[in-house]
């Protein structure tokens, strides 16, 4: 049975060249004493060139490659390596102009080779492999572009945008430059959002960004802050400036109606601004007084402009602050976010159907923080994501090492539009897709409310993959049912506010009351939260709540604890 399956690998066998052809690949040796170069037979085809002699020396090849290649195979071959005897590795990228250097034509171009030295140490021959990688390095350019731009506005993301304003006060060095930093906010979006629906509220959010974005000059900078803020940095602005550079931006909002489709919409914005390196030397510093500027603005009305003023209690604040946010930034660098774990079980078993996964932040003094010390934080300096990602990370991991248990985990409103999580979920989930059934992600109702086209898109999503999603909170947002039901949601976690003093409180009573019809017409279980005695219990029984949560059925604890039933 060997020598029929030989003599058919024998028949199917191919010249290398052959090979190499088929993939695309070009073959060549190149004889650099005389300059010569030999080619595999589909070079023509494979480079767009019309004739053989254009290339039959490595001069004339290198007459063809773009002047603007930062590197050329001269450069490679030519790099100061000495060869021991076995020739040198090398590879480089570069763009070539088959049709000479007059021509738009462009192919990007992948070599590696391998050359070897004559009897003086010096390249006397190489030979190796090209292709054409236009469509790769098309790909490598856009990721490259995205790691620093907002897709739908073409302005600089919010992390590059930071990192931008942290360089330029760095490098005003012992004689600082004026800067002046805005935060721009569209007073308006979320009621045009709930008027015209998302699409519309994204296309204004873009033609606001160029029509700012227009109005600047050389050496500023504007980036995308948050879901309806822009980030502006204005370099050589004096404080004095800055109220007519907030009043340039405001004019290039207001004076001309915004079309999109068939709606006119006007736009407005309020701005908050602070006058750098004075009040501030750092990026977060920035933020958070421009950010405070902001709500001075929207306290003076809409389409308002107001410059950060520092005052004793502010100053205080500020410190708190940044001595705060240090120790989280530490916390996160040092990998001190962990996970306790809350049980959420059947009503009338007890049995745990999940465990709700808690982030706590550990700090160096050993003290435990709670969400409700920190996450507010973090949203405001812009560590929310990092925690995010961790609690994911941490989640998945216990997932792998206890198949017996299903968890949730609770995400920001920033992680419901970042790509670059729902790519870590995606690639985890690939690698071990028995994770996915046994995992819950918790959205807030304000959170899935207030961003209800995004939060649809990451709700389907996760529902390719497998995962099931919660409605946090559900009921402290007095929300449109009717947005809700859009969600499909596989949960609703009622808010633990309106359960704690149920016994007691008759508007609590009717309130959960209908919340639990509500739900049952959804066909949607439901959780309770904050449970501590049996008289709450037997009321979530009579009322059909499926599930609860609390003291009175588990505290938390650093492990989760009975195997899923």
């Amino acid at each position: 049975m060997v020598e029929p399956t030989m003599t058919a690998a024998r028949d199917m066998s191919l010249p290398c060249d052959e090979i190499l052809a088929a993939v695309g690949h070009v073959v060549y040796d190149w004889s650099l004493d005389d300059d010569t170069m030999r080619w595999g037979p589909n070079a023509l085809d494979a480079l767009g060139i019309g004739t053989l002699d254009r290339i039959t020396t490595g001069r004339a090849f290198a007459a063809l490659v773009d002047p603007g290649s930062l590197a050329t195979r001269y450069d490679a071959i030519h790099d100061g390596s000495s060869d021991a005897g076995g020739g040198v590795a090398f590879q480089v990228q570069y763009s070539l102009l088959p049709e000479g250097r007059t021509s738009e034509r462009q192919l990007w171009i992948e070599e590696i080779g391998r050359w070897y030295a004559g009897k003086d140490g010096k390249p006397h021959r190489a030979h190796g492999i090209m292709r054409v990688i236009n469509e790769r390095y098309e790909q490598e350019q856009r990721l490259a572009y995205l790691a620093r731009h907002d897709e739908l506005t073409d302005c600089f993301n919010r992390g590059h945008l930071l990192a931008t304003l942290d360089q330029t006060l760095a490098e005003t060095g012992s004689s600082p430059k004026p800067l002046a930093f805005f935060i721009v906010s569209i007073s308006n979006l979320r009621a045009i959002n709930e008027a015209y629906g998302f699409d519309v509220a994204e296309k204004t959010f873009a033609t606001v960004a160029r029509r700012i974005k227009a109005c600047l000059r050389d050496g500023d900078a504007i980036g995308r802050f948050s879901s309806r803020k822009l980030g502006i940095m204005l370099v050589h602005c004096e404080e004095d400036d800055m109220r007519a550079a907030a009043e340039r931006v405001r004019a290039a909002v207001r004076d001309d109606v915004i079309d999109i489709g068939d709606e006119s919409l006007a736009v407005t914005v309020s701005i908050g601004g602070v006058g750098l390196p004075r009040y501030g030397r750092t990026a977060s510093e920035a933020v958070a007084n421009a950010l405070s500027a902001l709500h001075a603005s929207r306290r003076l009305g809409s389409e308002r402009f107001a410059a950060y003023k520092p005052s004793a209690g502010s100053q205080a604040d500020r410190k708190l602050v940044a001595s705060q946010s240090r120790a989280l930034a530490a916390a996160l660098a040092e990998r001190k976010v962990k996970l306790v774990f809350q049980p959420v079980v059947a009503i009338g078993t007890r049995k745990p159907l999940f465990y709700e996964a808690l982030a706590r932040v550990e700090h160096p003094d050993g003290t435990v923080v709670e969400p409700a010390r920190f996450i507010a934080l973090a949203e405001r300096i812009g560590l929310v994501r990092m925690i995010d990602d961790r609690v994911l990370e941490l989640a998945l991991d216990t997932l792998c090492e206890r198949p017996d248990i299903h968890l949730s985990i609770n995400v920001s409103a920033e992680t419901i539009g970042d790509s670059e999580w729902t790519a870590r979920l995606s690639h985890r989930l690939a690698a071990r897709s028995d994770l996915a059934p046994r995992l819950i992600v918790e959205l807030t109702e304000s959170i899935a409310i207030n961003n209800v086209e995004e939060a649809a898109t990451f709700v389907g999503m996760l529902h390719g993959h497998g995962c099931r999603v919660a409605i946090d909170d559900f009921g402290a947002g007095f929300s449109s049912f009717r947005n809700l039901r859009l969600l499909a949601v596989d949960f609703f976690k009622i808010d633990g506010s309106f359960i704690e003093n149920l016994p007691a409180n008759s508007d609590d009573r009717t309130f959960v009351r209908a919340l639990a019809e509500l739900a049952r017409s959804f066909k949607v279980p439901v959780v309770a939260e904050w449970v501590q005695d049996e008289e709450t219990v037997a009321l979530l029984a009579d009322w059909g709540i499926d599930c609860i949560q609390g003291t009175l059925v588990g505290d938390v604890g650093d492990q989760p604890g009975s195997p899923q039933p």
